[in-house]
């Protein structure tokens, strides 16, 4: 009997920058800071938007309408592949790496100023689909990590993760 086979759920790029209002750097590794965001970025705080996440499949959106975009220009901290962000619930976790818990707490933003992304081509995708998490535990993550969605703990405080049952 076949088996069905899920693609891999992974990060794919990890970014920083140390000013709100640009495109951010890939890095090879980065650490993200229980209850504050990934170090060194300048949107990194004790908020609700503590780290931002994009799919490189909605980076690849812009991309089929003829600009040439790549992970970070979209002030996106970490870049995801295999998993669509935006279907996801508030509330839902996710785990990075060998370490990391995160737990989603908003998804999409409202764009106060059309980026030049939007003005180029006419769409934007982090206001639709990008996704901002809080950091529950943190560690290193970078670009293979996998990434594994949890949901339904059993204790709404559950900082490890260890309660919470993985979603098939």
């Amino acid at each position: 009997m076949p088996t069905e086979t899920r693609p891999k759920v992974r990060v794919t790029a990890v970014s920083v920058s140390d000013r709100k209002g640009v495109k951010k750097k890939n890095i090879a590794a980065g650490f993200l800071i229980e209850d504050f965001g990934l170090q060194n970025d300048a949107h990194a705080g004790k908020w609700h938007r503590q780290v931002s996440l994009l799919a490189a499949e909605s980076i690849e959106k812009i991309r089929r309408k003829g600009l040439d975009v790549s992970p970070g220009d979209f002030a996106e901290n970490i870049t995801t592949e295999g998993i669509e962000l935006w279907r996801l619930p508030i509330g839902a976790r996710l785990r990075i790496g060998a370490d990391c818990l995160v737990e989603v707490t908003q998804i999409g933003k409202e764009c106060h100023s059309q980026c030049a992304i939007f003005h180029q081509v006419g769409d934007c995708v982090m206001p639709k689909e990008g996704i901002f998490v809080r950091v529950l535990k943190g560690g290193w993550v970078k670009p293979g990590d996998t990434i594994e969605h949890q949901a339904q703990c059993m204790q709404s405080e559950d900082k490890d993760g260890d309660n919470c049952r993985d979603i098939p």
